[in-house]
């Protein structure tokens, strides 16, 4: 495969590898999600974690009451007055998760080879014998040789503090497991994960209701991740029940996929929600390495789709009689040799089942290499959608270290490369020693992917996926895009009261910020005035870049006229003061002009 075919900008001189980063006002335009606890609750932490790249704010109802996690909201909220920095809240729900109960919070030990019973029996004290968990319906949904996973935040990687269970027999409500390795579990609660099996429990749990309706409208959440999102229905209850909470009608969702069912319904969960959250950590442990596994999420993609994500050139499948043009309803297989990903021919195309397989010879090649074909097929699809979607579990070993591994900064890079508009810090900032350096590695690493990012294919590749005719909006977006790099801009300024005009901007992943200047709307509920804005501004925080600046609402979104001097002003004075405009730079300016939209470049004076 040609290399020009890549996502990725050539040639990559060894000098500017070599020339150190420039510090920046944007660390990156991929943004970081942080999750806050024990190691990242305190004002002190918090703003530093802001000034190093974090733009929202995870807070994990798996764990913690809702006191706790209120506490370190008033913490973010003294820490962004302090550092001038916008951030969001997301509230991650708890979903259908099993969990394990030590009330004691004594370390278990479990050594490997021995048994272990799982009891519903909450009354009884966990012990290296029994570990008591939160659901009755366990023993009915396993059998004998299912794989059954424990450990605290759902694995760090290290085989000593997460156990791996193998489902021996089962006794009444009691589940009887063989110990697989040698683990010691500490802590209070433990997460338990029953690979491919369905647990028949709700998507939004009564516990995830109270949270939201309490915790949740008090503090007027910009994002809900649904944990363990499994069908399309599963959005639409969770936005029905968000409609009723006042305010939290404008909560965006993002639909968290974290097992096969959730994978295999990916195409339907993506038209509803409004973003996606990739858990790979968790997609990793439900797909077993040594089953031979269908890829539901590839098999949908038509070959034109396949060649596109790839880096292909067009290929003509003379030997199948296709065109290019008739590719869209052909169905694809990849080739056998997982190895040979990267040198794709005609002879690895075929009119076959829709599935993808594995060799006998190929099984040890990984549940991880399942999930990484996933992520190129899910953010590509993400990106096609215009919807931001959110890679987890990238520098693990963050947690302990202060520096990650040589294969996790590859991953964090090829994730941005891949399109992800964000990347999701679990355990490295929730209880990881060093969570503001964390956050200023990733968003490095992140910065200097993106400058190898090749845009000129992308955009190439989202006009043509998008097709003619355009809706007026998107053709506005891809417009203003074009100019500003066809005019080297340095910044887009984009006017907005709902914020989706910066979003489609945005999903042409332009080389330059795309400064969002929302315009606050007066809006009435028959008893009181507000003004609109701040919801929409929030939101932007976690598309890739957009960076969002709150205006007077004083100032309409509308003009009568072909400038709007006062509000523009105070855009370009941003711009400057963060240092991404300075004297004699071009800038491209997308706004509406009485009913028209209107794209135009201004040239800075001194």
């Amino acid at each position: 495969m040609h290399s020009n075919h890549l996502l990725l900008e050539e040639p990559i001189r060894m000098a500017s590898i070599l020339e150190p980063s420039k510090s920046s006002f944007f660390p990156a335009m991929t943004k970081i999600v942080g999750t806050l606890g024990p190691k990242s609750r305190s004002v002190e932490v918090i703003s530093g974690c802001l000034k190093a790249g974090m733009s929202v704010a995870r807070f994990d109802f798996s764990w913690g009451n809702p006191e706790y996690h209120q506490g370190t909201l008033e913490n973010l909220k003294a820490a962004v007055k302090t550092t001038k920095k916008l951030c969001a809240v997301m509230l991650d729900t708890v979903g259908p998760e099993l969990q394990v109960v030590n009330k004691s919070g004594n370390p278990i030990s479990l050594q490997a080879d021995g048994f272990v019973i799982l009891t519903p029996d909450q009354e009884q004290e966990a012990s290296s014998e029994v570990l008591p968990i939160n659901f009755d319906g366990l023993s009915k949904a396993v059998k004998h040789g299912d794989t059954i996973f424990v450990g605290q935040y759902l694995f760090t990687g290290s085989e000593t503090t997460s156990v791996w269970l193998e489902v021996s027999e089962v006794k009444g409500n009691d589940v009887v497991c063989v110990i697989k390795n040698s683990a010691t579990l500490a802590g209070s609660l433990f997460t338990l994960h029953a690979s491919q099996i369905r647990i028949e429990l709700p998507t939004l749990s009564d516990k995830d209701k109270e949270v939201i309706s309490t915790w949740g409208v008090q503090n007027k959440i910009d994002f809900l991740s649904l944990s363990y999102t499994r069908h399309a229905e599963d959005v639409r209850n969770a936005r029905e029940y968000l409609s009723k909470l006042g305010d939290l009608y404008q909560t965006q969702i993002f639909a968290k996929i974290e097992n096969i069912e959730g994978l295999t319904h990916f195409d339907e969960i993506l038209q509803e929600a409004d973003g996606i959250i990739l858990s790979r950590g968790n997609l990793g442990i439900d797909l077993p390495p040594e089953k031979t596994n269908r890829m539901p999420i590839i098999d949908k993609l038509s070959c034109r789709e396949v060649v596109i994500i790839w880096g292909l050139e067009k290929p003509s499948f003379k030997s199948h009689s296709l065109a290019w043009d008739q590719l869209d309803d052909q169905s694809f297989s990849f080739p056998r040799s997982m190895e040979r990903t990267t040198d794709l021919k005609e002879e690895n195309f075929a009119r076959c089942p829709r599935s993808l397989s594995f060799t006998a010879n190929e099984r040890d090649s990984k549940r991880f290499q399942i999930v990484f074909l996933f992520q190129k097929a899910a953010l590509y699809k993400c990106n096609m959608a215009g919807k931001p979607a959110v890679v987890t579990r990238v520098v693990d070993s963050m947690t302990d270290n202060l520096r990650p591994t040589r294969a996790e900064a590859t991953d964090v890079a090829n994730a941005v490369l891949d399109g992800s508009d964000a990347i999701l810090l679990g355990a490295e900032t929730l209880r990881g020693l060093y969570p503001i350096e964390t956050i200023s590695i990733v968003g490095k690493i992140c910065a200097e992917a993106e400058k190898v990012f090749n845009q000129d294919l992308y955009f190439k590749k989202t006009v043509k996926y998008v097709g003619e005719p355009m809706t007026h909006l998107e053709s506005i977006a891809s417009s203003a895009v074009r100019a500003a790099i066809k005019v080297k801009s340095s910044v887009i300024i984009c006017f907005t009261s709902s914020g989706r005009a910066a979003r489609l901007i945005a999903k042409y992943r332009p080389t330059m910020p795309v400064l969002s200047v929302v315009i606050p709307r007066l809006k009435t509920n028959q008893l009181k005035w507000s003004f609109s804005g701040a919801f929409e501004a929030r939101q932007s925080l976690i598309v890739r870049g957009l960076f969002p600046m709150l205006a007077d609402p004083r100032h309409p979104a509308e003009s009568t006229s072909a400038t709007n001097e006062s509000i523009l002003k105070v855009a370009l004075d941003h711009g400057k003061a963060s240092g991404v405009i300075k004297s004699h730079d071009r800038v491209v300016i997308c706004q509406k002009v009485g009913d028209a939209s209107v794209v135009k470049i201004i040239e800075l004076e001194d």
